[in-house]
Order: structure tokens, then C-alpha cells, then sequence
């Protein structure tokens, strides 16, 4: 059951189909009857990118052609297009072709001022998700939130399915580890809508001094967390299919060391090596490419594993946050690999929310034993989940 909170207000469509595994799921963006008289006569402002779109259409689009009035659009990480670079900032632009503004939420500020939000009655989200905490759209929600909070402005959040929806793991992040790549005591892989994270924000009373957002809530029909979706648009440049999705959680941990997971190919989050590796015998070279201006050992010659050919389908039951893969890695390495292996510990640990891992990594400790440290907070943190799901 879903309970109403005085804060909160939802929007369901229910049916006979709904949440029935053989019905098609419908994204909140899709039912426009439903919201678009939320938004006639008002001054609206859009967080959305590439992978906001109502069929084949943006959403930006679809709401100007039926007289929405857009002031202004905000952009997360990745931008408007989604082209940018991870980590990549962007400033603010305002294209002659376009009616409204592009607020940029990730260069100079990654939180909307004051100016921004002055002329605004209503804000809309609509942003696909990947389900894991250091995936940064749900920091950006989280601002936004805030600042719709101090201007007491309405958020309508149209939510999405997560394609990791049906999996829940990993260390819950600690406090002195919280950053922008992970801003809340959640799992690394939550198992939240961002329509149920921004529940959980509400009511765990996340938000700045803490703040309360008055939420809209347009929930997908027909969409259960165990459902396995192949999404419309690639989330972000180097996540370009369903199985790059599923090896994200563990294979982003490479990301704070001198690993490629694979930036600069066409097999993103699919492979990883390093030209000091002699493990795998799979050879590639990561070279410069849309969304990879400068990837982790760009021209060189890297050897290690190819995971491309996995099928999703058969990935999906074994799917967890697993740490096989960076211990072998690490333990195989030669003194010198060793030496050079963990180049960024600092973000290394922001992705695990905690100094822990890393130790025990570099300590020799297995995955079994570094799993055990986590299982009482997961426990903990399933427990609070309950209270936010919408979908069953």
C-alpha cells in the first residue's frame, strides 16, 4: 500500500493491467493527461537530457507543441545532448534556436541559484536513472530539491524503471565519504525509482536543514522491480547498452585506479585491462572518441578481459555488486602494476563510501570477507526501503 504523506502528492493510473509483467510499461513522460494541466499557464523549468523523451520524441518538445511556456531547461552531468564527458563541466548557453535557456547543473555550480529559480511555478524532472549511487543524477535531483524547498516550487517528477531495479547490494556510503558521487547512506547498487529516491530524501529528512519538497509524483504503470528493461536512449555516452549497465557497479571501481574499463572503445563498461596486465587475452587500445576525450590509458596497448558476449539475460541472476573482479586483478599484478595500481584512492573511496575496502583490497582480504562487513548496513538499509516503493 501506498501511503499519502501531506507532502507528497501522486498521480496513478490504475488499471487492470497495471503492474502485470505481459502489459508494456509506460514511463510517467507518456501520460500527458495526467500532468499536463499541472503545467497550462505556468512558467516551467525542465531537468531533463538525451533520455527524456515521450516515444520518439523529447519531452521539451512535446510540452512546447501543446503551449506549455518552457523558461528554462537544466542540464546534469553528461549535458543536455548527453555527449559530455564524465567529470566534464559545462557552462550555461543560450542557442538561437532554442526558446528557453540551458542552465548548466554540472560546471561551475552543480546546485541552481537563486536567479534561476526566481521566475519559476513549477519544476518537471525527467531524467532515466541507472540505479547506483555514485551515478550522479540523483545528486543532481537532490539540489534540485532543495532549492524547489526554499522556493516552496512544486517538483513533478516523471519517473522511469531502473534496469537494476531488482538488485539491491554493496556498502552503504558513511558520512565522512559523502561527495557529490554519492550524497546519501545508500547501498552502491539502491533499487530505488528516483521517483521512491526522492521519497526516501523526503522522509529521511536528507535535504539541507531539513527541508521538505513538495513532490508530484507520475509513477510508470505496469512496471514491477523485477522486470529486465533495455532502455530507449544510452543513459550517458559510456554506457551504451543494457549489459554495459549491468557491469557498471563493479566495474566503475576501476575508475580511481590505472585500469581502462574500456573509455575510448566501442565496449564501454564491457572490458577492462592495462598494458601492464597479464591476465586475459584480450588486447585492446583506448583511443580518443565522443564522450572520451582523454580516457585512462588512451593509445596504449592494454591486455585483460572481454566481457562483451555476456547475454544481459543470463548476467542478470548472478548480478551484484562483486569484487572479483578488481581483487584478482590487483592480486595477479605485478610489484610494479601494484605500484601504480590504485592512482586516485581518494575517489576510490567515494565510489565505496568508505576507506575500508580499499585497506582491505590492498591487505589481501577476499571478496567473501569484504562482503561480510557490509551485510548488516544492507540489512539495515532494506528494511528503510520498504517505506518508499511504489512498485512491487
Amino acid at each position: 500500500m501506498i501511503r499519502f504523506r501531506p507532502r507528497f502528492t501522486f498521480i496513478l493510473f490504475y488499471s487492470l493491467l497495471i503492474f502485470s509483467l505481459q502489459a508494456q510499461v509506460q514511463v510517467g513522460a507518456a501520460q500527458l493527461d495526467l500532468y499536463l494541466p499541472l503545467l497550462k499557464g505556468k512558467q516551467v523549468g525542465m531537468v531533463v537530457n538525451q533520455t527524456s523523451l515521450v516515444e520518439k520524441s523529447h519531452i521539451v518538445d512535446t510540452l512546447l507543441s501543446r503551449g506549455i511556456q518552457i523558461k528554462r531547461v537544466f542540464a546534469p552531468e553528461h549535458g543536455f545532448r548527453g555527449k559530455a564527458d564524465a567529470g566534464e563541466a559545462i557552462d550555461h548557453q543560450k542557442e538561437h534556436d532554442l526558446p528557453y535557456e540551458i542552465y548548466s547543473l554540472y560546471g561551475k555550480q552543480l546546485r541552481p541559484d537563486s536567479a534561476s529559480m526566481a521566475d519559476l511555478d513549477i519544476l518537471v524532472f525527467d531524467i532515466q536513472d541507472v540505479g547506483v549511487r555514485f551515478y550522479t543524477f540523483t545528486s543532481t535531483m537532490t539540489y534540485i530539491m532543495e532549492a524547489c524547498a526554499k522556493k516552496n516550487i512544486p517538483l513533478l517528477i516523471l519517473d522511469r524503471p531502473n534496469p537494476l531495479g531488482f538488485c539491491v547490494d554493496g556498502p552503504v556510503l558513511e558520512p565522512e565519504h559523502k561527495s557529490f558521487v554519492g550524497l546519501h547512506p545508500v547501498p552502491v547498487i539502491h533499487g530505488l525509482t528516483v521517483a521512491e529516491y526522492a521519497l526516501m530524501i523526503n522522509g529521511e529528512n536528507w535535504l539541507k536543514d531539513s527541508l521538505h519538497c513538495n513532490l508530484i509524483l507520475i509513477p510508470c504503470t505496469n512496471y514491477t522491480h523485477e522486470m529486465s528493461l533495455a532502455l530507449a536512449e544510452k543513459p550517458s555516452p559510456n554506457l551504451p547498452n543494457l549489459l554495459s549497465i549491468y557491469l557498471y557497479p563493479s566495474l566503475c571501481l576501476f575508475e580511481g585506479t590505472s585500469v581502462s574499463m574500456g573509455r575510448g572503445t566501442n565496449k564501454q563498461f564491457q572490458i577492462y585491462g592495462h598494458p601492464l596486465s597479464i591476465l586475459g587475452n584480450y588486447e585492446f587500445r583506448p583511443e580518443v572518441g565522443e564522450g572520451d576525450k582523454n580516457p585512462v590509458q588512451k593509445g596504449k596497448l592494454c591486455r585483460g578481459f572481454d566481457l562483451s558476449n555476456l547475454e544481459p539475460d543470463s548476467l542478470k541472476p548472478f548480478l551484484s555488486f562483486d569484487l572479483e573482479l578488481i581483487s584478482q586483478f590487483y592480486e595477479e599484478a605485478s610489484e610494479e602494476f601494484k605500484s601504480i595500481f590504485f592512482t586516485n584512492e581518494k575517489f576510490f573511496n567515494k565510489l565505496t563510501g568508505n576507506s575500508w575496502l580499499l585497506n582491505g583490497l590492498k591487505n589481501g582480504l577476499t571478496p567473501t570477507e569484504l562482503r561480510m562487513e557490509w551485510e548488516d548496513d544492507l540489512i539495515t538499509y532494506l528494511q528503510m526501503r520498504k517505506k518508499y516503493l511504489i512498485y512491487p
